[in-house]
């Protein structure tokens, strides 16, 4: 089988899994396109012009929206991307996906009012940095474990930017009547982005999914509060990068090194090392990634979850089952 082959039979499985657990009940135009590239050989062969690491679909997708595409039935979709490939492929060479979504504090935040503060927050693939305000968005829980909903604002009033979370399943998690204090935060990135850049707040809107009104109006309001106050964003490989960040932290605090679906992007020696750095940091570690990401994390599939769900887990313990975008959570018992 030949080189092309064997990439155009890559490229169509990407999809046609992306179709069939990323993309289901999550949006229906990038299920539709996923399914659509995974059996079209003309699109796979654009596609397969781009590095191996540039042809994921919510960068292809992504870059397309940047460019004009427009949601509706894949047929179109592919027209128009014979006819606009040139530019699509450029932003796909020149961006990166960097999903900002600041509604994944509502699965952090149960986590970080456990934590003995005050705290340094330190989060790894940062993107634009709008998941480090936990502390400034406002946040109503409500669920059956809950008897009802937990509301939660900052400490100077509610937020314009307010998350909301299903609490599924009938182990609450341990919702604070408090938000952490957090004295210091920063974060790492391969190419951060400036949330006072009105280029780089686009492509975070382009990343949004099509159908996901509620997703972009809070990615404009977050990107304001962020603004105010912007982050201390690194530049540079995570594993390069940490220890010498993680030592610039304010030392009165504790350190909460932090990531949310970043460590799918490294190879297999690339997580070992990172884990071997985290543990070897003071403080404790929050992850939130696919439950085949870190091997060393015992998945908890005892307890009720869905496919896409992330595992979250402090210092390498499983605490919850958690919806990608922030949207529910199931707290597991006895971690």
């Amino acid at each position: 089988m030949s080189t092309s082959t064997d990439a155009s039979a890559a490229t169509a499985e990407r999809y046609r899994v992306f179709a069939e657990v990323e993309a289901d009940g999550m949006s229906a135009t990038y299920e539709a396109w996923a399914a659509g590239v995974a059996t079209d050989a003309a699109v796979q062969a654009l596609i397969d012009e781009l590095p191996a690491p540039k042809r994921q679909p919510n960068l292809v997708f992504s870059a397309a929206r940047l460019v004009g595409a427009e949601p509706g039935p894949y047929a179109e979709f592919a027209a128009w991307l014979a006819g606009h490939w040139n530019a699509v492929r450029e932003v796909a060479m020149t961006h990166a996906t960097q999903t900002n979504e600041a509604a994944r504090c509502a699965l952090h935040l149960p986590v970080l009012a456990g934590i003995e503060g005050p705290i340094a927050l330190l989060e790894v693939g940062a993107s634009a940095g709008l998941c480090l305000y936990p502390d400034r968005y406002s946040y109503r829980y409500t669920g059956q474990a809950l008897a009802g909903t937990a509301h939660l604002d900052p400490a100077d009033g509610p937020s314009p930017v307010v998350l909301d979370c299903a609490i599924r399943g009938t182990t609450p998690p341990p919702v604070s009547t408090s938000m952490p204090e957090i004295v210091w935060r920063a974060g790492i990135d391969l190419n951060p982005l400036d949330v006072r850049s009105r280029a780089d707040v686009d492509w975070l809107d382009a990343l949004v999914w099509p159908e996901h009104d509620d997703r972009r109006a809070r990615l404009r309001a977050a990107a304001e509060i962020a603004a105010a106050d912007p982050p201390r964003l690194v530049g540079g490989d995570l594993n390069e990068q940490l220890a010498a960040l993680a030592a610039a932290a304010t030392r009165e605090a504790t350190l909460v090194v932090f990531h949310t679906a970043v460590l799918m992007y490294l190879d297999e020696p690339g997580r070992e090392r990172f884990t071997r750095l985290v543990r070897g940091l003071p403080g404790h570690w929050l992850s939130c990634e696919g439950r085949n990401v870190l091997r060393g994390i015992r998945v908890r599939d005892d307890v009720p979850n869905e496919r896409s769900d992330l595992v979250l887990a402090l210092d390498g313990v499983q605490v919850a089952w958690a919806q990608p975008h922030g949207r529910a959570l199931t707290w597991v018992p006895n971690p």
